[in-house]
């Protein structure tokens, strides 16, 4: 069982078909898919699945705190299931794939207290740009999400 079933079912989340389903999608290292990628990988397994369906459930997993919302360049949303594991991202500027990255050190430690103004500082989010290796070379794979099963 997936980490995220896993989780899910330990907050006593109401496992239907569908809900399953989408939990299964979103399984894995480094997936950040759409919701309408969700939806069709989800079809593929429930035919019957509605994409009213999937939003709800990405929306109420997001609640939760179970799936992260990650947002880059006007881009639509992708949702992450690594919520639970610290992690930054690496986003390729052409294509739009995203990788979670683990760099060493604390990025919080970049952040000399004199420019925190009297915050509390309560989380950091860093995300690394650049082009990934086939568009640094100019080869077209498709978009980003295609790719965020193989890596």
């Amino acid at each position: 069982m997936s980490d995220l079933l896993q989780r899910l079912r330990g907050r006593g989340w109401r496992m239907t078909s569908q809900r399953r389903v989408v939990a299964e999608v979103l399984d894995g290292d480094h997936v950040h898919l759409t919701a309408d990628e969700v939806h069709a990988r989800a079809a593929e397994r429930l035919p019957e699945i509605s994409r009213a369906t999937v939003y709800n459930a990405l929306g109420e997993l997001v609640a939760l705190g179970e799936v992260g919302e990650v947002t880059t360049d006007g881009r639509a949303k992708r949702y992450d299931p690594n919520a639970h594991h610290p992690h930054q991202h690496l986003v390729c500027s052409g294509c739009g794939l995203i990788r979670d990255v683990h760099p060493t050190g604390s990025p919080l430690a970049g952040l000399p207290p004199e420019e925190r103004f009297g915050f509390t500082v309560s989380g950091v989010e860093v995300t690394y740009r650049g082009l990934c290796p086939a568009c640094a070379q100019g080869v077209p794979e498709g978009t980003g999400s295609e790719r965020t099963r193989s890596g």
